[in-house]
């Protein structure tokens, strides 16, 4: 096998690798001294077909397995020679005729051409500094979070007075009856609904009719289904509905307390507290745990500065992009950024581009001196994990993964990641924090 480079620019090589034809036919004539005693055809004793038919009738095919296997194990070869490791995988180009290479009468020859990763010395993760935000739940806390769970689980009692009617925030037991045209339609009729009016739950216009209702009354309610309604036949028609109101319930306070946690299926309210404690401290952690990572690659990409691989950086830009484009035809584009020009935008995200390179060969250099791998089985939990967003099509989504590697890559990719980052705390000089609730639930710039 003959290796050249044919060019070295910066971080990119073009490597040249011819495998002679005399090599590719050595390796046939002994694939074929393998396989013919085990082989079979019509007119010849079984171990007995000659090398010279079974080149004949199955050379081309043997040959274009070698030459594919021949391919990979040369690549491989080419690069660990030349001492080079590619920041991702090469890109080939085949400059000799196939046809004649697999008829056994031309070399081997391509080109491979790709970038290397950046020679450079990672930060050793003892000498890094890291301080730990540290926060758990207050009373205080606990008492808000009550609150708002009770807000959330309204009661009505029937309203009292001489003259109960109708008003926003009551919920109302109607029987009703739709009809278009003077003819009730399907999927107009109920009994005993209950409705809270102002909860845009009916169809606009409905609920507003019956404000001022009062128990027993009959009232028609005349409204027009949109334009947009789910139900085709019924959008944009014009509808009566027949409506008796059965009752009128107003909101009703809900009471923190033993009942209170019963209802939620608990012993008592100091067990709810309890577990509203566990699950507000674990909020906490996983908030501060992601601080502590992006303090961790703030100094990472501060202490490191090396020439980065460009069409690495231009795929990672290009991904960017691509969502930045659907956020803006969306209408999702954070209101700052919709202020920007394209240019000044693609200048601000291909530096944050720049970023996730330098950072991903960082870590991955980490990673690689301590030994630090991704198992079959962490994969597989995080494929598992992935598929159970789509009930119904999990088996799909594992053949997704499993069929291409590229998509399995970039599973793979977090993993690699995540593990890494705990090796660094692991050995960093690490320090508790403490830090206010605001300041550690504050949303950071992405980078």
């Amino acid at each position: 096998m003959q290796v050249v480079e044919k060019s070295a620019a910066g971080l990119s090589r073009v490597i040249e690798v011819i495998v002679p034809a005399t090599e590719l036919n050595e390796k046939l004539d002994a694939r074929i001294k393998e396989v013919a005693p085990q082989m079979k055809l019509k007119g010849f004793r079984p171990g007995k077909v000659p090398a010279s038919h079974v080149r004949k009738a199955y050379g081309r095919d043997f040959m274009g397995e070698i030459v594919n296997a021949t391919l990979n194990e040369s690549s491989q070869k080419a690069l660990e020679d030349a001492k080079l490791r590619p920041a991702a995988p090469a890109e080939m180009k085949l400059t000799s005729d196939m046809d004649k290479v697999v008829a056994g009468q031309a070399d081997l020859a391509y080109e491979m051409s790709l970038e290397v990763m950046p020679d450079f010395t990672p930060v050793d993760p003892k000498t890094l500094k890291l301080e730990r935000p540290v926060y758990e739940a207050t009373d205080a806390d606990i008492e808000e979070t009550l609150k708002e769970l009770a807000s959330q689980s309204k009661s009505y009692e029937d309203k009292t007075g001489k003259t109960v009617k109708a008003a926003d925030g009551d919920q109302l037991t109607i029987d009703f009856v739709g009809k278009i045209d003077g003819e009730a339609f399907e999927g107009g009729s109920a009994e005993d609904a209950d409705l809270v009016i102002g909860s845009n739950r009916f169809i606009p216009g409905f609920e507003e009719q019956l404000k001022g209702a009062k128990v027993g009354e009959e009232k028609v309610v005349e409204v027009t289904f949109p334009e947009d309604y789910q139900a085709a036949h019924l959008a944009g028609k014009k509808a009566a509905f027949d409506v008796t109101v059965k009752a009128i319930k107003a909101e009703a306070e809900t009471k923190i307390d033993d009942e209170f946690a019963k209802r939620l299926g608990l012993e008592d309210l100091e067990k709810l507290k309890g577990i509203l404690k566990d699950n507000l401290n674990q909020q906490y952690t996983n908030a501060a745990r992601f601080k502590l990572k992006r303090a961790l690659l703030d100094q990472l990409d501060a202490g490191h500065s090396f020439d980065l691989p460009p069409k690495m950086v231009e795929a990672e830009f290009d991904g960017i992009w691509r969502q930045v484009e659907a956020d803006k035809e969306a209408g999702r584009l954070p209101e700052e950024d919709a202020k920007k020009s394209d240019k000044a935008l693609k200048e601000e995200y291909r530096k944050i581009a720049e970023r996730r390179v330098r950072l991903g060969l960082v870590l991955a250099e980490i990673g690689r001196a301590n030994n630090v791998g991704v198992t079959d089985q962490e994969l597989n939990n995080a494929l598992m994990a992935e598929a159970r967003n789509y009930p119904g099509q999990e088996r799909q989504v594992l053949d997704f993964y499993r069929q291409n590697p590229e998509a399995a890559a970039q599973m793979r990719a977090p993993i690699y990641e995540e593990k890494v980052c705990e090796l660094i705390f692991g050995q960093a000089e690490m320090t508790d924090k403490p830090i206010s609730k605001e300041d550690l639930m504050k949303e950071d710039d992405e980078g």
